[in-house]
């Protein structure tokens, strides 16, 4: 499943091109002696536009689990673009960039649901839509893999019922087609942690099916 357009991100490019011009630096304060007080740290040299991109689709699925509207994820994406180059709390270890981008991406959304106002997210009429899908026939629909055309609606329902945590880790798994391994790295988590998560994201998932009656209950 493709998240985004091209042009997307563009726009994503050029905010990082237009903020690495003027510069985003911290000021060092000096003492009356002209020394520096406290001892500066060196930001780490990324380059973001390209890590941005290596990371650009999965971040794309986490935005679109969370908040399940399409139209949405490009402003996420356009926000952790600038607050990745702006770096309020900056990233110590480079080998650490996706579980740091994963949580940027997560705070990102807190904010705009936050700013949107959107505290009916868990209700009836939002579960219907959250997990809608590209109708066009160009994209096929993530979920046909799974069930036949006319179960999909149900199927979605269900899902539109989950956890945003575990309707992440379950596209992460089943959608993108990530190991375990993949999963612990890229979210910081320990693969024990990913274990139980998707075991819970599972059992959730048909219960769901279940009400739905999708499958029996065994």
């Amino acid at each position: 499943m493709s998240i985004g357009t091209s042009t997307g991100h563009e726009i994503v490019c050029s905010i990082l091109k237009e903020l690495a011009r003027i510069g985003n630096y911290q000021s060092v304060m000096t003492n009356k002696t002209g020394g520096v007080s406290g001892a500066p740290i060196a930001p780490l040299k990324i380059n973001w536009e390209a890590e941005l991109a290596r990371h650009d689709h999965w971040l794309r699925t986490i935005a679109y689990a969370r908040l399940g509207e399409r139209e949405t994820v490009e402003e996420i994406m356009q926000e952790v673009a600038v607050a990745a180059v702006r770096q309020a709390a900056p990233l110590k270890d480079a080998t650490k960039v996706a579980p740091w981008l994963y949580r940027l991406v997560v705070r990102q959304v807190l904010l705009y649901r936050r700013k949107m106002g959107r505290e009916r997210k868990l209700n009836a009429g939002y579960a219907h839509t959250r997990h809608r899908w590209d109708e066009d026939r160009q994209t096929p629909d993530p979920l046909s893999w799974l069930l036949a055309d006319e179960r999909q609606q149900q199927v979605r329902e269900a899902i539109g019922r989950l956890s945003e945590r575990d309707t992440e880790i379950l596209m992460l798994k089943y959608m993108e087609n990530w190991n375990y391994h993949r999963i612990a790295e890229y979210l910081g988590i320990s693969h024990s942690a990913v274990e139980s998560r998707l075991h819970r994201a599972r059992k959730r998932l048909r219960s769901e099916l279940v009400v739905e009656k999708v499958i029996e209950s065994s």
